[in-house]
Order: structure tokens, then sequence, then C-alpha cells
């Protein structure tokens, strides 16, 4: 049975207690939350890793995409970005590969995974026969299937994308910005039928449902840039994804929805509620949001401005950017950039939503600064190493205070002064 599937009858599952001894709810709330579809546990049945839930009440989570492309196919680095989103904090992974052998990519990075793995299987379809006149319905299907039988946890799919939007993007500045929405809009347009996967999407529930894998339903017609957003065929999207959630819950198939790529800062709020709204609280992934389309090389931080207000707003998870969105496949140092961008803004966000023990990490680097405990400060940084180099490459780290101030340093005056106090 799936978790939902037992959570409806009240079972509270090995996962389910696992994923509460790290989260401020109990196993039988989650279990509630489970059952009402307001959370989702991500764990396949053939994947060996931790579960991670995602949703009402819990800690924000993070994902980080990797994967290869065709200007770059080498499994070692693809293997190194797992290792270094994993240790700096990301609570899930995507394989995103569009080029060399595709499946050996993703098996290779199940298997060394210990934290739940995502995919997006119309890439793979579109690779194995990027001409839409001879790829079949059941091209993209058998994909689905072979990522499912190959253990991945969740998977993408792009069911929202149905011929009635088409015409709602002719005002468009960006058009569609999503590889897997695009190809479907082309794919449709050729041989005027319907998205098979959303024609076909009971059979897609049939598969999911054998091995738990938590469908995220993909936003396909997501906003590509700042003039594009809150539009028609966002919402209109929106909406069908909303439809779909309720029937992958009556089949007893987990599911989450993906959000919007950029978004201006004050319509984000609005974005969450109207998630909320249409999909009856189905857990909210989102792709940021990039609150301004004018920062190539920082759009890692764009990124985790929006995410942090989404979060606080009620999103429930953040995939990362880079700071080469828009630029380049990423590498090691991009990678890392962008998992502690974005566990910065999850952090921030469980903060503000007083989630217990959230703070805790920055009263002890408060505590540390105030004592000049270097040491301290370096194991309390999300990016500790960073951080030693940043204070090595002053010359100075042998100093008990920083360059910056020096002598005049106001946590060693403050530190004198307390110990005046004290007399």
């Amino acid at each position: 049975m799936t978790q939902l599937e037992q959570a409806k009858k009240g079972i509270i599952t090995s996962e389910m207690e696992a994923v509460a001894g790290r989260e401020p709810l109990d196993a039988e709330i989650i279990c509630g939350d489970v059952a009402a579809g307001r959370t989702v546990i991500c764990k396949s049945t053939l994947h060996d890793c931790a579960p991670v839930a995602i949703g009402r009440g819990l800690k924000i989570k993070v994902n980080a995409n990797i994967g290869t492309s065709n200007y770059s196919s080498n499994p070692d680095m693809e293997l190194e970005k797992l290792r270094a989103s994993i240790r700096y904090g990301a609570d899930t992974v995507m394989d995103l590969s569009t080029g060399g052998d595709i499946r050996a990519m993703r098996r290779l990075i199940v298997g060394q995974s210990k934290v739940p793995v995502g995919t997006v299987p119309v890439y793979e379809a579109i690779v194995r026969c990027p001409d839409v006149a001879e790829l079949g319905e059941d091209d993209f299907l058998d994909s689905i299937r072979t990522h499912i039988e190959d253990g991945v946890d969740f998977i993408t799919v792009h069911c929202g994308v149905t011929r009635s939007c088409v015409p709602l993007l002719e005002s468009r500045i960006m058009g569609v910005v999503s590889r897997g929405g695009s190809f479907l809009i082309s794919w449709m347009l050729h041989h005027e039928k319907e998205n098979p996967l959303y024609a076909r999407y009971d059979e897609i529930l049939e598969m999911a449902k054998k091995h738990d894998v938590v469908l995220s339903l993909g936003d396909g017609l997501r906003p590509g840039c700042l003039a594009d957003a809150s539009d028609q065929a966002q919402y209109a999207e929106l909406k069908t994804l909303g439809e779909l959630a309720a029937r992958a819950r009556a089949k007893d198939v987990q599911v989450m929805i993906e959000g919007p790529g950029h978004v201006p800062l004050h319509l984000i709020r609005e974005n969450i509620e109207l998630q909320k709204q249409y999909c009856d609280g189905a857990p909210f992934y989102v792709l940021g949001p990039l609150v301004t389309d004018c920062s190539p090389g920082y759009d890692h931080l764009t990124g985790a401005i929006g995410g942090a207000l989404a979060a606080f707003y009620g999103a429930d998870f953040l995939c990362y950017l880079t700071p080469k969105e828009h630029l380049g496949l990423p590498d090691i140092r991009d990678v890392i950039d962008g998992v502690v961008a974005s566990k910065i803004a999850a952090h921030a966000a469980d903060i503000a939503r007083g989630i217990p023990g959230a703070r805790d990490s920055d009263d002890a680097m408060s505590r540390a600064r105030s004592n000049l405990d270097w040491e301290g400060m370096y194991r309390h940084a999300m990016n500790p190493e960073k951080a030693r180099a940043m204070r090595k490459e002053t010359g100075r780290d042998d100093a008990e205070v920083c360059t910056m101030c020096g002598d005049f340093c106001s946590a060693k005056i403050n530190r004198e002064c307390r110990t005046r106090y004290r007399r």
C-alpha cells in the first residue's frame, strides 16, 4: 500500500515515524496530513534512501538539480555534484540529464543517493526521439514507466499543459520556458491531439501507485519573465493541476504541485494562496521564484529572495537556482552556492513561521560571535569552508578580531565591558 493509502486507514508507517523524528510535528499529525493530501512522503519502494516529508507545518525543504547535457556528460562530475548537494543540505536532488547515457546516469545517481531522487521523464522521450512527428503517445508513457522502475522517488509530469491553454500564450513575451512544456505544445500542434500526459493520466496514476512514487505536477506554462507572471495561461494550468491532484488522491497516489518561476515580489502571496485554494492544500514546489529578470550570474540570490517570501506565505519546497541559471550548466561551485542560497531562504522562512528550534543555530552563532569564538562561528555556518577561507584570505586569521574593525571591534569592547559589569 502507498503512504497515502495507509494514512487514509490511520496506519502510521515506519516512514512517517522516521520523518517525525526530524520534524516539528508528531507522526500522528503527519499521518493525518498525508491522508488529507497536505503532506507527501518522498520515498519509492525501490529506493534505499531516507524518506523526506514535504508539506504543511514541516520544515521547508530544498531540492538541487543536477544532470548532464548534450554539451557536457561526465558521470563523475554529476556524482560530485550529488555529493556536494547533499553535503550542503539539499533534501532531495533531481537528475535532469539530457546528454550521454541518460538511463545509466539516472541509475548511478539513484544507486548512490541517500536522499530522494526526482526526474522529468519527458526529457528522455525527447532525447530519444527529438522529431515530434515520430514520437507517439506510448513513447511518453514508456519513459515514465522506465523512470519509475529505475527507483526514482518523484517525477515531474506536465499533465496540465492542454490544448485549450495554447491560445492564452499569444500575449506572452517569453512564451513557454519549460523544456517539457514547450515540447508537448509542439507535439500537440503537430498531431492536433490532446497532451497524452493529460489524456492518459489514469495510466500514469497506476504506474506511480505501484511503487509509491510521488507525482510532481509540473507547471509547463510557468512564467519565464515578470511580464508573463500571473497571466491567464499560468492560472488556467494551475486550475487543471488542482483537478488532477484530486484525481491522484482518489487513486491513493501522493501528489505535489510545481509553481511559478518568475514572479514580482508583490504577487508572490497571491500565487501561493491561489495554489492552495485551487489544489486543496497540496504541497507547493516552487522554482525560486525569481523576483527580477536582470540578474544573470546572481539568480541564486534572486531566487532565494523570492523563495524566502514564498515559503513564508505557504510554499513547502524550494527548487534551488545556481549562479549559472540562464547561462550554462552549473559546476560544483555553482551547485554549492545554489544549495546554500536556498537553504538560507528556507531557514529564514522557518524562523519567521515559528518552527520550533529553527533559531537554535542562529543563537549559537550569536554567542560565538559575542565571544570572538571563531571555531564556533565556523561550526554553525551554513558553509564553514567558505567562512574559514574568507577569513584566511585577510592574512590575519591568527588575530582575535577580524580586519574590518580591528582594535575597534565592538564584540571585543563589549566583552571587556561585561567583565567590568561582573566586578
